[in-house]
């Protein structure tokens, strides 16, 4: 049984309800607080902060692509991206709070304005991935649940809501690593009994011998494809856990 992601109206309730949780975590931060180191190496909460506000904007652009049909890429290059994380990362945590609130609602009325007939419309995303607009609020989703657990702010993968979770390991699984050519054959298996087949093709030498099973939790699972979790909590039935390649 392969679980789909939930319907559009499911996803955009669930990014405005990230959203205040996140806001409300940071709100409990202070100056010095920004300036410290998160969970991501070489980046401190501040970059954390300063990416999901632009972020929020990028894919706000992707929405009005489909809106429109005038293509409007995420960002104007990886080297303007990088820049203009690095150009906000130290700013206060007013400022923050503020730039997250107002591209959160910039990508709120992205959402609201996009009609049902231009759902399905593809663009482009970063590194020339191809996606449907319905799934942009599902991308958004993970960028606040994951990066919420980056601050370090006591917002763990196992406080992840079980909707994203579902919805997240089902996307990881299918399209994310499906065929990906870093990482092995896989056979992910829940303690639920769901299961997804993953990872480069079972083709050439050594594929008679299956693919690797890795048996857990979703919110297990969903943490070590994350690169939020080592795995710890994972079966691989005798067999090395995988090195998953980064998102």
């Amino acid at each position: 049984m392969t679980p789909t992601a939930p319907d559009f109206p499911h996803d955009v309730a669930a990014v405005r309800e990230a959203t205040d949780r996140l806001l409300a975590a940071v709100g409990t931060l202070d100056d010095a607080a920004i300036g410290e180191p998160s969970l991501l190496p070489g980046w401190t909460r501040g970059h954390v902060l300063s990416h999901l506000a632009r972020n929020a904007d990028a894919l706000g652009n992707l929405l009005t692509w489909a809106r429109t049909d005038v293509r409007t890429p995420m960002y104007a290059g990886p080297e303007a991206r990088e820049a203009d994380i690095e150009r906000g990362a130290d700013r206060p945590l007013a400022a923050h709070l503020a730039d997250l609130r107002e591209s959160a609602a910039r990508f709120d009325k992205a959402m609201d304005a996009l009609p049902r007939d231009r759902r399905t419309y593809q663009v482009e995303m970063r590194n020339n991935v191809v996606e449907r607009a319905d799934r942009l609020p599902l991308r958004r989703l993970a960028e606040l649940e994951l990066h919420h657990v980056d601050l370090g702010v006591g917002h763990t993968v196992d406080q992840l809501s079980p909707a994203f979770v579902d919805s997240e390991l089902a996307f990881l699984a299918t399209i994310k690593f499906a065929g990906h050519p870093d990482l092995p054959p896989l056979e992910l298996r829940t303690d639920d009994g769901r299961r997804w087949r993953t990872g480069a093709l079972a083709t050439g030498p050594g594929a008679g011998n299956g693919p690797v099973v890795v048996t857990g939790s979703a919110t297990a699972l969903v943490g070590w494809l994350t690169g939020r979790d080592e795995g710890g909590k994972l079966d691989s039935h005798g067999s090395d856990l995988p090195v998953v390649p980064p998102l």
